[in-house]
């Protein structure tokens, strides 16, 4: 009889917790600490009563059997599609903050499985502890572990920390004509095998769902995502295209550039940033200046343009500056009493498993190889060395056409690899692999799409491991 398959992923690494997936006549309850669980259950036409096609599939996060979060979405048998919930759209799934844990989710919309894609809808639910001081915990103030170089500190990261909403790039849209928006959104690879399939008449209306399939990686705040312990960011500051900005309500100055296509504004990063060093006074943030992929026609700022952000951001505060020397050459202990808590960086010779050809996949296991490789092959002389544990389906052609083509709020192809990988990558970093990987010289950074607790929980693990 017609059904339709949802596929649930777990990581809990707080005592006492549980994650109870269900759906019509089945459930599934899952307790391991520090185990990425992968569970699969199906909304079964059979199970629904006479003339019913709707089922609800939902979980919830329960504490000592007290219910910290429930979260739901309707799901049609027949047809496989979502009706009402709350999980229907990416953008109602931030993460909840319950206690002394967050509990970070997604859902993916799946459709029938083409172009390689799932068939079965997903859905993944981490459980941790709230990490806004865990290097204060990690390495306490006076603890032999402060005394130990920066340098061997493990990086919680999101990948494209600047793509975390839609605001920017929709208002770039609203007064932008056809030509200008496919020009624009033809920076970002494989989008014209998009536009192209589309009329001039229909492009802004399709535009922002382009957008979201090839740009959006994260969907938390950045306060929630630094909450949930993430110290590392690469940013790529710059204004928007010349030949947009005519047209732009936006205020021409410094944004996050995933392509051409705008996102976090730079000085406001900065200061959501210094906010909550000012907050936590044992943290240490790093920030990776790049350009990397920002087009010709976007201005770059200059080192005094720079500064002088740096310095608005700062206006007031208690918090130094650091640098790459001081990232490289002093002890936390030091940092923490110079003050240097703000570590800024640009165009720093580091090395990555990601690989377009690696990373170009739906399942992870190519990601899995090349870090295989990296473990046999120790890199060395590199003062960062991220490890890369997010897919770019984005790179293939015809799940980028299917995704944007069919889209919703929710079907995104980068979702749709999130918790995918991350069942085979993260256990990997946890285990043998990480530890070697870990062995390598300088700053290590485990970054990731769609940021989450487990992430954050290895990279904490290996950070405890490396320090001794």
């Amino acid at each position: 009889m017609p059904s339709k398959g949802i596929i649930c992923f777990s990581y809990i690494a707080v005592p006492g917790i549980s994650i109870e997936f269900s759906v019509p006549e089945v459930s599934v309850t899952k307790h391991e600490e520090r185990t990425y669980t992968r569970d699969h259950l199906e909304v079964e036409t059979k199970n629904l009563g006479a003339f019913k096609f709707t089922g609800r599939f939902s979980f919830t996060v329960r504490r000592d059997g007290r219910d910290l979060a429930n979260q739901w979405v309707d799901v049609n048998a027949l047809t496989g599609s979502l009706e009402n919930g709350t999980m229907k759209d990416m953008e109602q799934t931030p993460s909840i903050f319950a206690e002394d844990v967050v509990i970070v989710y997604g859902f993916y919309d799946a459709g029938p499985g083409a172009a390689g894609l799932p068939k079965q809808h997903e859905c993944y639910v981490t459980v941790t502890q709230n990490y806004s001081d865990w290097m204060r915990d990690v390495a306490p103030p006076g603890s032999e572990k402060a005394d130990k170089p920066f340098n061997r500190m493990v990086l919680p990261s999101p990948h494209d920390i600047g793509m975390n909403s839609m605001q920017n790039a929709q208002a770039m849209l609203q007064r932008a004509g056809s030509e200008t928006i496919k020009s624009t959104i033809g920076t970002l690879p494989h989008a014209f095998s998009i536009l192209n399939k589309v009329a001039d008449s229909a492009v802004k209306g399709i535009a922002p769902d382009i957008i979201r399939g090839l740009s959006i990686t994260q969907k938390d705040s950045l306060e929630s995502i630094l909450k949930l312990g993430a110290r590392y960011f690469e940013f790529r500051p710059a204004k928007c295209l010349r030949r947009l900005q005519e047209f732009s309500p936006l205020e021409d100055t410094w944004y996050f550039q995933h392509g051409g296509i705008p996102g976090m504004l730079y000085l406001q990063f900065l200061h959501d940033v210094v906010q909550f060093l000012s907050d936590h006074a044992d943290e240490i943030v790093v920030v990776q200046n790049r350009w990397d992929g920002v087009p010709e026609d976007c201005p770059r700022p200059s080192d005094d343009d720079l500064r002088g952000i740096l310095e608005e951001a700062l206006k007031d505060r208690d918090i130094q500056v650091g640098n790459l020397e001081d990232m490289l050459h002093k002890s936390i202990k030091e940092l923490r009493e110079e003050r240097k808590r703000l570590i800024v960086t640009r165009d720093v010779n580091q090395v990555s498993n990601y690989d377009d050809a690696a990373n170009a996949t739906l399942n992870g296991d190519t990601i899995v190889t090349a870090l295989d490789h990296m473990g046999e092959n120790s890199p060395k002389g590199h003062p960062i060395v991220l490890l890369q544990c997010q897919a770019t389906a984005t790179n293939i052609r015809d799940v980028i056409v299917y995704s944007v083509l069919s889209s919703d709020a929710s079907t995104s192809p980068i979702l749709a690899t999130k918790p995918i990988c991350d069942a085979k990558i993260l256990p990997l970093l946890k285990g043998n692999l990480g530890g070697k990987l870990a062995e390598s010289e300088g700053v290590v950074v485990v970054l990731n799409d769609f940021f989450d607790g487990a992430t954050s929980d290895c990279a904490i693990e290996l950070c405890k491991n490396r320090l001794g």
